[in-house]
């Protein structure tokens, strides 16, 4: 179809989750809830670790790095969503549906890569503790966050750029809670093949090569963890990597299950019920997962509480 017959859309209608008005009251209280508990739960985080000198550590820095971008994540997505949840007009302008597909794209590879670094420094504590504050120096780290936001922008940029060459000229209805890029492709009356071959390979690499990464190096864990004589010595080690474990199981088990496939078989009702898992409810986990099984912290935000009363008083 030639540019020039067509009529442009310059706004799309983001139908959300549901239509049913019973359904979205409570629908917004939990989401409300959830977006509430995030945004706190990673604040405290970031003020623990800000407040108590024991946890300026390398491993520390990157978990205050992941809450910061775990804030970000949860306030491009859900605001708008709650919005248009008691909005009785769902239109949402070209331009802006854009900027939120771009710092999504952004927020979600920052996340990806800043587990990779996470894995990193496990992999160097564990299996060369002896070049650990030479190899996981302050620069090191900040190098790597540095890397992980550059790469991630970059990468979002660029979907953002061939996502606005595109034409829309049929529907308009986006059958989603936010502007994703599989659901904004599949109105496009333009050739999305380059979007798509993108999406397919770039994208997969900014997803898998930090996936592979985190396995490669917990291999390497394992295999060093299992060369520990005592058992109680084995659980020690490896239960440092717990809480790393179980938000990198989440993260990438619902990312890859709607990223990593062919846009054949995408499916509206099961993508938006995945993407709701790692958009809003994994990010509100990772203040617990990282709390509960770690003393370190759990002794940061008492601390946190009783400077807190102090304060008060």
């Amino acid at each position: 179809m030639t540019r020039g017959n067509q009529s442009h859309i310059t706004e799309f209608l983001l139908l959300g989750l549901t239509s049913d008005h019973k359904q979205q009251v409570w629908l917004f209280a939990s989401f409300l809830v959830m977006y509430l508990v995030n945004v706190g739960g990673n604040s405290v985080i970031i003020a623990a670790i800000q407040g108590d000198v024991r946890l300026h550590t390398p491993m520390y820095f990157f978990l205050s790095n992941l809450s910061f971008v775990d804030i970000c994540f949860t306030n491009v997505i859900v605001p708008r969503m709650l919005a248009n949840m008691q909005s009785k007009s769902k239109k949402v302008p070209f331009t802006q549906c854009l900027t939120q597909m771009y710092f999504f794209v952004a927020c979600a590879v920052t996340d990806s890569f800043l587990l990779a670094a996470m894995a990193l420094d496990r992999y160097v504590a564990i299996c060369h503790p002896l070049h650990y504050t030479t190899t996981m120096n302050p620069r090191r780290c900040f190098q790597l966050v540095t890397a992980s936001w550059l790469v991630s922008h970059l990468h979002s940029l660029t979907h953002t750029i061939l996502m606005a060459r595109l034409s829309f000229c049929g529907p308009n209805v986006i059958h989603h809670f936010f502007c994703d890029v599989q659901p904004l492709l599949t109105l496009s009356c333009s050739d999305t093949s380059l979007n798509e071959l993108l999406a397919f390979t770039e994208g997969s690499f900014v997803i898998m090569s930090p996936f592979i990464f985190i396995t490669v190096s917990y291999v390497y864990i394992t295999r060093a963890v299992l060369r520990v004589p005592s058992g109680r010595g084995r659980y020690k080690v490896f239960s440092t990597c717990g809480s790393h474990l179980t938000v990198v199981a989440l993260y990438y088990g619902t990312a890859i299950s709607v990223y990593i496939r062919p846009s054949s078989t995408y499916s509206v009702t099961k993508d938006r019920v995945v993407t709701v898992i790692y958009t809003v409810v994994i990010p509100m986990l990772n203040p617990f997962i990282y709390s509960l099984r770690n003393r370190d912290m759990k002794q940061a935000l008492r601390k946190l509480t009783r400077r807190k009363e102090q304060n008060k008083h």
